[in-house]
């Protein structure tokens, strides 16, 4: 069904909009918010653009981007807050992946990932 990466949400600094993919219009509401939350805090802290963007294999991935010119856009800051938030939203980020793989790419919720011990 889906061969590319598929963006699940994104917020930018420059618009001061939020945007959620349609076809994740299905999430739990309190979810959704969630989202709308860390993207919009993340460019109220930093500048620039996030957006999460699943994977082929279903990971969800955090895309930070600036414009050229953004002399405002904090890169450090940016790595560090995607790190604070991939280990408070650990849980949020975990469902989201699996959700993704079990409804969009039609995997069995009960498969074990595979390990390097699997191998």
């Amino acid at each position: 069904m889906y061969q590319d990466r598929i963006v699940l949400c994104g917020s930018s600094a420059y618009t001061k909009k939020y945007y959620l993919n349609e076809d994740f219009e299905n999430l739990p509401q309190k979810v959704k918010d969630e989202l709308q939350i860390m993207c919009v805090l993340y460019t109220e802290d930093v500048g620039g653009i996030l957006t999460l963007v699943f994977e082929e294999d279903g990971t969800l991935e955090f895309e930070a981007s600036a414009d050229e010119g953004d002399l405002l856009f904090d890169e450090i800051g940016s790595v560090l807050k995607i790190k604070q938030m991939r280990n408070e939203k650990q849980d949020l980020l975990e469902a989201l992946e699996m959700y993704f793989k079990v409804f969009f790419l039609g995997e069995d919720a009960a498969e074990e990932p595979e390990t390097a011990a699997d191998t």
